[in-house]
């Protein structure tokens, strides 16, 4: 049966408010860490009749074990927020293919508001997970219903990963990678403007924790302030930061961004009193990287920084923690599956943009640890993720769909 583009273009139209209104559904499910369980179970109903599979996966509580799991916190554990696995299974003599995307958000932004009341406003979605990433939920969820209403059928089976923990270091799809699927390519779904992203840098979370000698202000010569040593190494790792940057030039794709790799100081806390040195002092921020440079590279580095260009009192007064750790994740820009999501772009009338990620994503757990070519492509803009005016255009979720619904039809024979 032969679907043109018009039809597909008339059935997304027409499941335009219902995709509107399973996004605003998303939206006001406060998916925080921990919290990703009743978004699972919302997409367990509503996806069960688009797909020959549609199940909970549980997540076992020793996954925290795991060399590669991130960020633990005590006593959180893995009851009743499993992931979400979806087949739609292939007449066969097709490749196969792996969609991924997550249902944990980040909190509220400072500022907004009405983060889980969504704001539909001229065509545009406000609230948070707008676009990262329930907005790539529904464009999922639009595509398989379009799918469906056509009866499209295709030759390679499609599986589709919702994941827990994206936003704390992956934990939900290293779940999903330490299980049996296996595909020919994976495409992990995150804002970016509809580009198609074969190179996404890596990121490491670390936490510096610097102890000093604590007392009274009155007396300077027998006390150090932890929080100075603090702001010391801070300077420390700027400085690692900008050598790093400098070193990291020429890499195809990443030479568009003038700093596709920064480093930011997202919180620190130290001492209870004005009057007092404090005697520690806690500091956690995220650190890029390019594909010049490994995780463990990176971790390495940084230590040896610290104790290198530390004074005589920090280089053994600190403790350096990494609590999030991604490689980069690269396939060649005339990879048949680059070739072919362009290609799908070009069909949905799109002008086809192959470019880097300035951030780090799931996508290098199937592309490293798997061996499955993966790209990151969805609608909406990543200047907006984790705002207070956090945002996606329905015209962008169709047309994502729309693209989406060809890079199937083709990758899959």
């Amino acid at each position: 049966m032969t679907v043109s583009k018009q039809e597909v273009r008339k059935a997304l139209k027409a499941r335009k408010d219902e995709v509107v209104e399973v996004l605003c559904d998303l939206i006001r499910l406060p998916s925080t860490r921990g919290n990703e369980g009743p978004v699972a179970r919302y997409l367990l109903d509503r996806m069960a009749d688009l797909v020959d599979v549609c199940e909970p996966v549980s997540i076992a509580e020793n996954i925290v074990e795991d060399s590669d799991y991130s960020f633990p916190l005590e006593g959180l554990t893995y009851k009743e927020r499993p992931n979400v696995r979806l087949v739609k299974k292939g007449a066969g003599g097709g490749k196969s293919l792996l969609f991924n995307t997550h249902m944990d958000v980040v909190p509220p932004s400072q500022m907004q508001e009405r983060p889980f009341d969504p704001q539909v406003k001229n065509g545009v979605i406000f609230g948070r997970g707008a676009c990262d990433a329930k907005g790539q939920i529904a464009t999922l969820f639009l595509a398989l219903r379009v799918l469906d209403d056509l009866g499209i059928a295709l030759k390679g089976d499609v599986i589709v990963h919702f994941v827990v923990e994206e936003e704390c270091g992956g934990n939900g799809t290293l779940a999903c990678i330490r299980g049996p699927d296996r595909t020919d390519a994976a495409v992990v779904l995150e804002p970016t403007g509809l580009m198609c992203l074969p190179s996404v840098r890596g990121a490491v979370w670390f936490e510096v924790t610097c102890t000093g000698r604590s007392g009274h202000s009155g007396q300077a010569k027998a006390t150090v302030s932890a929080l100075k040593e603090a702001i010391s190494a801070i300077h420390i790792l700027e400085g690692y930061h900008a050598r790093l940057l400098a070193a990291s030039k020429g890499i195809p794709l990443f030479d568009a961004f003038e700093n596709p790799m920064p480093i930011t100081f997202g919180t620190m806390a130290a001492g209870d009193w004005p009057a007092t040195a404090p005697q520690k002092a806690t500091f956690k921020g995220v650190l890029g990287f390019l594909p010049n440079k490994t995780k463990e590279q990176i971790q390495e580095e940084m230590r040896r920084m610290l104790i290198d260009e530390g004074d005589d009192w920090l280089k053994e007064h600190f403790d350096l923690n990494f609590i999030y750790r991604h490689d980069s994740s690269v396939i060649p820009q005339d990879h048949p599956l680059v070739q072919t999501m362009t290609q799908a772009c070009r069909r949905s009338d799109l002008k086809p943009e192959v470019t880097a990620m300035p951030a780090s994503c799931d996508a290098w757990f199937y592309n490293n640890l798997l061996d499955i070519p993966t790209l990151v492509f969805g609608p909406g803009k990543l200047q907006t993720a984790h705002s207070h005016h956090e945002q996606i255009e329905v015209a962008e979720i169709l047309k994502a769909a729309e693209t989406l619904i060809e890079l199937m039809r083709t990758w899959g024979g």
